[in-house]
């Protein structure tokens, strides 16, 4: 079983628009300027990427699970997820994911927008994300 260990500090994610694009298997394909300045790597660095390279050990398998069904079927995908720095900060974002489709109406890859949430909405993810972990 997972237990997290104690919360690195907070990084304050205070507006603007995270967005990135990734192909198919999540591999990122372009970042804005916002991104690179919250997660604390650079555009060199994130390009050709996992975007799994972000992602806190807080958030449980099953979180990302539903969102690749709900994406893969060519639906839109909202949720609050808590992502890791270059620095082992940590910043919460309000994330829109949507697929990206080609001439011939097949998705070829992913678009995600990200936010800041609201301090009340990060406090309900983490306890139900915490809930999951628990049950992993």
């Amino acid at each position: 079983m997972y237990r997290p260990e104690p919360v690195n500090e907070e990084f304050v994610f205070d507006g603007g628009k995270i967005v990135s694009e990734t192909d198919l298997k999540g591999v990122i394909t372009y970042a804005n300027r916002q991104f690179c300045t919250m997660s604390g790597y650079s555009y060199e660095e994130l390009l050709q990427q996992s975007h799994n390279i972000i992602r806190h050990p807080d958030m449980p398998k099953v979180a990302f699970e539903q969102m690749w069904a709900h994406l893969k079927a060519g639906k839109e995908w909202q949720g609050y997820v808590k992502n890791l720095r270059k620095d082992g900060r940590y910043y919460w974002v309000d994330t829109h994911i949507s697929p990206i489709y080609d001439d011939n109406k097949r998705i070829k890859g992913y678009i995600a927008a990200r936010g800041a949430p609201e301090r009340k909405n990060i406090e309900q993810a983490s306890e139900q994300y915490n809930k999951l972990l628990a049950a992993e």
